[in-house]
């Protein structure tokens, strides 16, 4: 399985980046798909999963704000994100099964 991230770049705050995880490889749509991000010096943290039913589940720091969703038939999952913040700034990674691993991708939010 590869997963290739992309959609990464730098924004205002208040802005907004939409990010794809397009995953090679069979049955993943059965998986699990989710995001995390991570910044200098600090562990890799959860942003959202999502379940092959579609379920999401966000941290509670981007709730109301990104959105996860994912395209089986793609084996493509997408994180939207608006309202973005300086604390958004981070690598973004996006995961199938917590087993396989995108490179990452950077989002910068600074004025």
């Amino acid at each position: 399985v590869q997963l290739q991230a992309s959609g990464g770049g730098s924004v205002q705050p208040g802005g907004s980046l939409r990010l794809s995880c397009a995953a090679s490889g069979s049955n993943l749509q059965l998986l699990l798909m989710g995001w995390y991000r991570q910044t200098l010096g600090k562990q890799r943290e959860l942003v959202a999963t999502i379940t092959s039913d579609g379920a999401p589940n966000y941290a509670d720091s981007v709730k109301g704000r990104f959105t996860i969703s994912r395209d089986n038939a793609k084996n493509t999952a997408y994180l939207q994100m608006n309202s973005l913040k300086p604390e958004d700034t981070a690598v973004y990674y996006c995961h199938v099964g917590y087993a396989f691993w995108s490179q990452g991708t950077q989002v910068t939010v600074s004025s």
